[in-house]
């Protein structure tokens, strides 16, 4: 929501005004000085979004003001230039609406321009947000990244490096909603407040690793791709099963964690809807991003939603810190998933991460049953996995 600055006008009182943390409109308005506020400047408020109201018999600024339990002065700056105690009935007034239900839907097929459609409607109504492409699909698709957090610990999580595994996109879409909303209206998550984590934590994250191989499995090929992916397919039409990206490279075994290994046992020799781990690793455009991204942000934890199984994987050669034990128990705690420290495959974004690095990583497996699991289990899925989310981005450890 967009007001204009006038006289005597100052962050702190449009803080105040409608009860936004400070920083939250500071970070909206990156281009301007919050010391030096210009007169006629436009300034983002975010969590709010303007709402015409016609006017009706009876109604004053002070009425209105009450019913909705804000200041007068709050229409007053949404409404310049209208006659205060001069309302035409008929006329229309705007009114702050402060958004407290998600815009996110997760329950639903979720393809890259659901995705995408989401994201620009959150960037609207919380413009501290910051979204980049970190890269381009095999077909040219950004890969979007949404940045939440000023501090330096930094935690990146992402979903659908598998194509039939969307539902983690939609889960972690839900996740990023619910965290605006905790921000801009000051409610906890399950008792944790989050405005301090705003300060202390970058959260990086990338819901949609794999948009190509996604909206394969949900909508079918691109037409000038049909004939390549039946045959990629082993001549089916039925893409349920596909994991791969969209020329048949898994990109979860794409990375130089032990990849020779996970080659050589590997059954698929050639481009296939899973499993075969590409000619040599960092092969696609997809892997290369996410490395890249991983190399210049250097981030302290790292998680990977993919599905099935209720349990996640974690450590690799004994290069993981310390600390990643102390995640692993608290995470199965407030989920119930099973804690799997090692398992016998390699060549995975979590394998690299911490032989590169030496940092915490985690592959987390949602739900339980066959791939894609059915929308029927997303609310169970988000519940259980909310706690993982908060703990990774809230606890840290001496």
């Amino acid at each position: 929501m967009k007001v204009r600055v006038r006289s005597g006008d100052t962050i702190w009182y449009y803080s105040q005004l409608f009860y936004i943390p400070i920083q939250l409109i500071i970070d909206s308005n990156p281009s301007v000085d919050p010391d030096r506020l210009k007169i006629g400047t436009e300034i983002e408020l975010p969590g709010f979004r303007k709402v015409d109201y016609t006017v009706k018999k009876g109604d004053s600024f002070w009425s209105l003001a009450q019913n909705r339990n804000i200041g007068v002065d709050a229409l007053l700056l949404l409404n310049e230039g209208v006659e205060v105690n001069k309302l035409e009935i008929g006329s229309t007034l705007s009114l702050p609406s402060r958004i407290v239900f998600p815009l996110v839907s997760g329950k639903q097929a979720y393809n890259s321009q659901r995705f995408e459609e989401d994201l620009q409607g959150l960037k609207e109504i919380y413009p501290f947000i910051k979204i980049r492409s970190i890269g381009e699909s095999v077909l040219g698709k950004d890969l979007l990244e949404i940045r939440i957090g000023t501090g330096k610990k930094k935690v990146h999580l992402n979903a659908s490096f598998h194509a039939n595994e969307w539902i983690t996109s939609s889960a972690l879409m839900t996740f990023i909603n619910d965290y605006l909303l905790s921000l801009t209206n000051l409610s906890p998550i399950r008792g944790i407040h989050t405005l301090p984590i705003y300060g202390e934590v970058s959260v990086s994250f990338v819901p949609m690793v794999n948009p190509d191989g996604v909206d394969l499995v949900l909508n079918g090929p691109p037409s000038d791709k049909r004939k390549e992916c039946i045959a990629i397919n082993r001549g089916s039409t039925d893409f349920t099963g596909w994991k791969a990206n969209i020329r048949g490279v898994d990109l979860n075994n794409q990375f130089p964690a032990k990849w020779e290994v996970e080659k050589e046992r590997k059954e698929e020799k050639v481009p296939a809807p899973r499993d075969f781990p590409g000619y040599k690793p960092l092969s696609e455009p997809e892997t290369i991003a996410m490395a890249t991204l991983a190399r210049q942000e250097n981030f302290d934890r790292l998680l990977a939603l993919h599905t099935q199984g209720k349990e996640f994987y974690w450590g690799y050669e004994g290069l993981e810190p310390p600390e990643a034990a102390k995640l692993a128990a608290d995470f199965s705690r407030v989920s119930g998933y099973e804690s799997v420290r090692y398992i016998d495959s390699y060549a995975g974004y979590k394998d690299w991460f911490i032989k590169e690095f030496r940092k915490s990583g985690f592959t987390l497996e949602l739900g339980k049953g066959i791939n894609p699991l059915p929308l029927s289990q997303f609310n169970e899925i988000y519940q259980d996995v909310l706690g993982i989310f908060l703990v990774s981005i809230y606890r840290w450890y001496e």
